[in-house]
């Protein structure tokens, strides 16, 4: 497989990753079900800038580039994670204090 074809499968998995989010989104807004845009949007876009930075990878487009995508891949990442950190609840209760636990 050469550097065009593999370039042109990549353009075509962004495509079919672009036309999954605006179904997802439309879906979402006509029924109020599924998963929230709000919810998939970093980690979409963390994807997509990978995708991007092996785009530019495979069409020779220079270091910076892929640089530039990759960092952008990791700061969307980073967010997201930082995103579900702060939602999600505490995952142990508070214990009761050594002397509590005697009696």
């Amino acid at each position: 497989m050469d550097a065009f074809s593999i370039a042109t499968l990549i353009d075509a998995v962004i495509v079919v990753t672009l036309v999954e989010c605006a179904a997802l989104t439309l879906w979402y807004r006509v029924s109020s079900t599924g998963v929230s845009p709000r919810d998939f949007a970093l980690n979409l876009l963390s994807g997509l800038c990978l995708m991007f930075a092996l785009r530019c990878l495979a069409r020779d487009a220079g270091s910076a580039w892929i640089a530039l995508f990759l960092l952008a891949a990791g700061i969307a990442h980073a967010a997201d994670i930082v995103r579900r950190w702060q939602r999600a609840a505490p995952l142990t209760t508070p214990s009761a204090s050594p002397s509590e636990r005697a009696v």
